[in-house]
């Protein structure tokens, strides 16, 4: 069902309002005076841009001033190779300019850059468009949303993809809209799945040739996952995988009974691309209920699993599981990132069950599993060297001590992959659960946990890390502690640096071959994003989300 209309858009350009249905005149009259202060009735002369075409995708490391996806790249790699700012000059950067969301809660995302035109993503599923050199708004869409969503993890949105002359978004009542990038109109709204059973989109989107592609989240409410492609220029659906089987499909013989229909396996992260293959690697999340395997018998494919799907037709090639009958919450979403190492042609993942994998993302077959974190789920591996669960790893109904926790020795956090020090980075923390379970009744649209889990004793203090991993052995190169666990993901530039972020509102530069803080700056709020690297004019900024509010620095 395609559909336009239903948001708001701000034309900050012309300092007007257009409300959706519903919308209180109050708050418009608020919101518009606002945007007419910061910007002093001026009119805006915003930078020329050209249209995102799938070969600037493609190609996007020519193109080093811009930011054209999530991960800075189809490899998922998140390295920048500007390098004005360096170790030898870090400790000069200095705030450039701050926007404002407005938003209350966490914002998680990550922008993109084009032409000198910063896009991102705030609370409650707006988006907006900004001079990057300035920050100045150029338009803001709110997306209007239902009152009775009840998204798991906090109202969030990840970020947007960008291909011609669009921005793409995915809503948390399960829309996936595309955006005029010059003005912030809706060109087309499709609904992806009923919101009101537990479906949603919080993730940023990847653009593939023509086609739009999106994971949906909703584990926690028993869903059936899936990995959608949308035609960029109509919205038209163009293929569905499901990463829950259904029958006569393969895999299908991994749920027990009916429990497939309820099954999971949320696809709420973004995948990546291989161009010379054709393939999407996109990770799934947790079976459903997450925490209690009775009454789903099985591994429970295709949950926790990295899949390589055909990007023109939505098939599977193969698939890895990283956990199989997961019953501790152990969502596998995180970036899948591509390395060539030699002859090697890799995926590496650093998961959220503790282990570092290696995969050859041309058969799937697994190369290497290492601990990277604090393990006591699994003590030994299979003939193909794949963990392998303790029995008494398993929840009870008293509960007992699992590491890692719920939370996982990395989250949704997003990683880097520096080709210069050949070092991937990932944020990292070492708790423990006690987990115990007990039955539950699924009923549709609201939390199917079957457990509950409290923080133990066994990882006191809570420790958080950023982490230096060496792909080729598993070994860990160092480590820098943070004061304590933090949510931001991580960034690293040809200058030799690791950017990212803490709990308690602190930018952080690191030398990226020894680990040794060299620069920090404190925004305030905490940083549940990832840092991004641009250039305007020929001077390098950085950017970061924290608090509610985004942050550009630079050299003075």
């Amino acid at each position: 069902m395609t559909r336009r209309g239903g948001g708001r858009i701000y034309r900050v350009t012309k300092t007007f309002y257009r409300g959706g249905r519903g919308e209180p005149r109050r708050w418009q009259r608020k919101f518009t005076a606002f945007l007419i202060l910061a910007l002093g009735c001026g009119a805006f002369a915003g930078p020329v841009q050209a249209q995102v075409t799938f070969e600037r995708l493609l190609n996007s490391g020519k193109e080093p001033q811009n930011w054209l996806t999530y991960s800075g790249d189809y490899a998922g790699r998140r390295f920048s190779p500007l390098d004005q700012v360096k170790t030898t000059n870090v400790r000069g950067l200095v705030p450039k300019w701050v926007y404002q969301t407005g938003g209350t809660g966490k914002i998680e995302t990550t922008p993109l850059v084009v032409d000198g035109i910063l896009y991102g993503t705030a609370q409650e599923d707006r988006a907006f468009a900004l001079d990057a050199r300035t920050g100045r708004p150029i338009w803001m869409y709110q997306h209007a949303l239902p009152g009775d969503i009840r998204p798991c993890c906090g109202r969030v949105n990840r970020g947007l993809a960008v291909l011609q002359d669009k921005v793409f978004l995915g809503t948390l009542d399960a829309h996936v809209l595309a955006l005029d990038a010059k003005t912030g109109n809706v060109v087309w709204d499709v609904i992806a799945a009923d919101y009101r059973t537990g479906y949603s989109f919080t993730v940023a989107p990847l653009v593939v040739k023509n086609l739009v592609v999106i994971g949906v989240s909703g584990g926690e409410y028993g869903i059936r996952g899936f990995v959608d492609a949308y035609d960029a220029a109509t919205g038209e659906r163009k293929w569905r995988f499901y990463t829950v089987p259904g029958p006569g499909e393969p895999g299908h013989e991994t749920w027990e009974g009916e429990s497939w229909k309820i099954g999971g396996a949320p696809a709420w992260n973004t995948g990546t691309y291989d161009a010379t293959t054709n393939q999407i690697f996109w990770p799934t999340g947790n079976p459903s209920p997450s925490n209690r395997g009775a009454g789903r018998a099985g591994d429970n494919l295709y949950s926790n699993t990295l899949l390589a799907i055909n990007a023109d037709t939505g098939k599977l090639n193969w698939h890895f599981q990283f956990t199989k009958h997961d019953e501790h919450d152990w969502d596998a979403t995180q970036v899948p990132v591509i390395i060539d190492s030699g002859a090697m042609h890799l995926i590496a993942q650093a998961n959220r069950n503790g282990f570092f994998y290696t995969i050859d993302r041309s058969t799937g077959k697994l190369m290497s599993a290492n601990a990277y974190g604090k393990i006591t789920w699994s003590d030994s591996k299979d003939a193909e060297g794949r963990p392998v669960a303790k029995k008494e790893a398993a929840p009870t109904l008293e509960g007992h001590t699992v590491c890692p926790g719920a939370l996982g020795t990395t989250n949704f956090m997003a990683p880097t992959y520096d080709p210069q020090t050949a070092l991937f980075y990932v944020t990292a923390r070492d708790q423990c659960d006690i987990f115990s379970t007990a039955p539950q009744p699924y009923e549709a649209g609201h939390a199917y946990y079957g457990s509950a889990y409290f923080p133990s004793e066994e990882a006191e203090p809570y420790r958080g890390f950023l982490k230096a991993i060496d792909p080729a052995t598993g070994e860990i190169k160092w480590k820098f502690e943070h004061t304590s666990p933090t949510w931001s993901g991580v960034l690293s530039t040809a200058g030799g640096l690791v950017f990212t972020g803490d709990a308690e509102g602190n930018f952080i530069a690191l030398d990226a071959a020894t680990g040794k803080a060299l620069w920090h700056f404190q925004m305030g709020g905490a940083v549940y994003a990832a840092p991004i690297a641009f250039a305007v004019d020929g001077k390098q900024y950085l950017a970061i989300a924290a608090g509610s509010a985004l942050y550009a620095f630079g050299l003075p």
